[in-house]
């Protein structure tokens, strides 16, 4: 949800420490592992809030977006890696492009690989309303991609 691993660390650690302050106010209506997630969606969209004000960008950093090519199997030649590179970079613009309602829906399902079910349930909204966020999210990803030459 928030496209660079250093900011997801520290979004890990502000949710284990939120869930320990709030330990007591569990009261064992879901599973742990949706409370949780829960707590990590809500610090990821404060933070997204906070680096909206501050004008920051979620894309990676230049330094993050080369080091991906040098792990690349020799298999592959210098113009597939930079395809890959554009490709993947144009997918993040995409997906980070899209009001937060819609994206964080496209990374826990697609990304984290979640049912409807346990995003509804981490986002505390109707079955209905996850399914038919992701099919607008899905096809506003298609817009901008088609936009981009990517898709």
């Amino acid at each position: 949800m928030l496209g660079r691993e250093e900011d997801a660390r520290d979004a890990t650690q502000e949710t284990f420490l939120a869930a320990f302050r709030n330990l007591r106010a569990f009261r064992g209506e879901a599973k742990v592992s949706s409370w949780l997630h829960r707590i990590a969606v809500n610090q990821c969209i404060t933070r997204q809030r906070r680096a909206k004000v501050r004008n920051e960008s979620a894309l990676e950093t230049e330094a993050e977006k080369h080091a991906s090519s040098f792990a690349a199997p020799l298999r592959y030649s210098p113009a597939r890696v930079a395809e890959g590179r554009e490709t993947t970079a144009a997918v993040r613009m995409a997906v980070n492009s899209l009001p937060v309602e819609l994206r964080q829906i496209v990374v826990m399902k697609e990304f984290e690989e979640l049912t409807f079910k346990e995003i509804a349930e981490a986002l505390d909204l109707p079955l209905s309303t996850v399914k038919s966020r992701l099919y607008t999210a899905l096809k506003q990803l298609q817009m901008r991609l088609q936009k981009f030459g990517s898709a």
